[in-house]
């Protein structure tokens, strides 16, 4: 479990894993009065639905009230534009060589003094579904990207009873909730393509001038993994697959690579044997 109120201050030691400029920066904006809390997943798929942008096909989804969604529930489409994949010259992580803290605390104060006066919404999830690591995660990002926010629910556990009941359950760690604050519409005069700004040891991540959907789920799984490494856990990306051979004894085969490797194909394709 990753909850703020989780630690002791003795279990500290010289890393203090809740506070830094960033973290404080990002977490307090969530406290604004220019938050508007989104509960649920069907509170999530009518917002979206009623995005400037939102084209709502004939498509339905596939059991969708498994999910949390209305019945009738149908497939969405929003253009977010030329990036469709993350944008690394974009990054920047607090530790890394020449990144400064002071600098992109900076930018990010400027970031969210521009926005204060836009209306936002914000969600929470849970990362990992196991009673031995499972990690609450905040997602703040403005009002009309409410497609965003859905697929970030669906993505990750929205926070059921029952979910709220595991995580309660759950192994307590001395971290941080995850929190990404993310406005697609502020550009950083020096950074025109975006600027994403990780403080991976706080578990905080701000991400500017991108609306690509990629850059919130890869964000916050990136700081998940970051927290499951501190913990003895290794962070993987990959998949498996079960392999049932006629003459022989069954096997499993895990598939490891980087993004379009061919990991889903490998793992989701019919293979005869």
């Amino acid at each position: 479990m990753s909850t703020k109120n989780s630690y002791q201050l003795a279990d500290i030691g010289r890393h203090n894993p809740i506070f830094s400029q960033i973290r404080s920066t990002v977490e307090t904006a969530f406290y604004g009065n220019n938050m508007h809390h989104v509960d649920d997943i069907a509170a999530a798929y009518h917002r979206a639905t009623k995005d400037p942008g939102t084209v709502i096909t004939d498509l339905p989804i596939y059991r969708a009230t498994d999910l949390g969604l209305p019945a009738d529930a149908k497939m969405l489409i929003a253009n977010t534009g030329k990036v469709v994949g993350r944008t690394a010259q974009a990054r920047r992580i607090l530790g890394n060589p020449g990144v400064s803290e002071a600098d992109m605390a900076g930018r990010l104060r400027q970031a969210l003094f521009a926005s204060a006066h836009k209306d936002f919404i914000t969600t929470d999830v849970l990362v990992g579904l196991d009673e031995d690591f499972i990690v609450r995660a905040h997602l703040a990002i403005p009002d009309g990207f409410a497609n965003n926010l859905l697929s970030y629910m669906l993505n990750f556990q929205p926070i059921t009873t029952a979910y709220q009941e595991m995580f309660d359950r759950s192994v307590a760690y001395p971290e941080g909730d995850i929190y990404i604050y993310a406005d697609p519409t502020y550009h950083d005069p020096d950074y025109p393509d975006g600027l994403a700004i990780f403080d991976p040891q706080h578990n905080t991540a701000a991400i500017l001038g991108m609306p690509y959907f990629g850059e919130l789920k890869k964000s916050t799984l990136t700081l998940a993994w970051s927290i499951a490494h501190r913990h003895g856990f290794v962070a993987c990306h990959g998949g498996l697959k079960a392999f049932h051979f006629k003459n022989k004894q069954d096997q499993v085969f895990a598939m490891f690579g980087l993004s379009g490797s061919g990991k889903s194909t490998l793992t989701h394709a019919k293979h005869g044997y």
